[in-house]
């Protein structure tokens, strides 16, 4: 049985990401993509298939799911895609060392409110290394009282709203899950704010 919990299932979230990342497959060609708490890696994936450069990424604490990420990529032949462990809000060696990106994504990251800070301490890192990237994440909505709002201003981030209609994600077979209750996914890009002198 899948342990859900562990980054071991394709949540809803996850297929929504993977539908923007097709809708905007044309201009994914050479562009360097890192996916973060990657689990089965669907949007990574996806972004490899259609030519980005990806390198994949998961918790080092989580063995499990940094096997799953692999695992993709050998069901999906993407042997050349690398796999790392990344811990959010921890500065490690492998975050030192990373490659340039332009695009980071994220699916149903901000899950549980206690990592919130440590998962926008790490894009902050990432977009001040890489300042024209820009952070596309989906999640799930699970409480009315979850926000990051103050912890984007805090770190000097901004994020913008993308309506799922806009690229053919509201349909019931994306957006909705077999899990019990009901599931509203949001989309968001998150990039550095602008200086007040720029």
């Amino acid at each position: 049985v899948l342990d859900s919990q562990y980054g071991l299932y394709a949540w809803p979230s996850a297929v929504v990401l993977a539908q923007y990342v097709w809708a905007h497959r044309r201009s994914l060609p050479g562009r360097r993509v890192l996916e973060i708490g990657a689990g089965v890696s669907l949007p990574g994936v996806v972004a490899a298939r259609c030519g980005a450069r990806v390198t994949l990424s998961d918790s080092e604490e989580l063995p499990r799911c940094l096997q799953s990420c692999r695992r993709s990529c050998l069901r999906n032949r993407l042997t050349h895609v690398p796999v790392i462990g990344l811990t959010w809000g921890r500065v490690s060696p492998e975050l030192l060392s990373l490659a340039p990106v332009d695009i980071i994504l994220g699916s149903d990251v901000f899950f549980d409110p206690k990592d919130f800070e440590d998962i926008l301490t790490t894009i902050y890192f990432l977009l001040e290394k890489n300042p024209q990237a820009q952070f596309w994440t989906t999640y799930q909505v699970r409480s009315a009282d979850w926000s990051i709002e103050a912890l984007l201003c805090k770190w000097n981030l901004r994020s913008i709203h993308v309506p799922l209609h806009s690229f053919g994600a509201d349909k019931e077979h994306l957006a909705s899950s077999s899990l019990p209750g009901r599931h509203t996914i949001e989309m968001m890009i998150i990039s550095l704010a602008q200086s007040e002198g720029t």
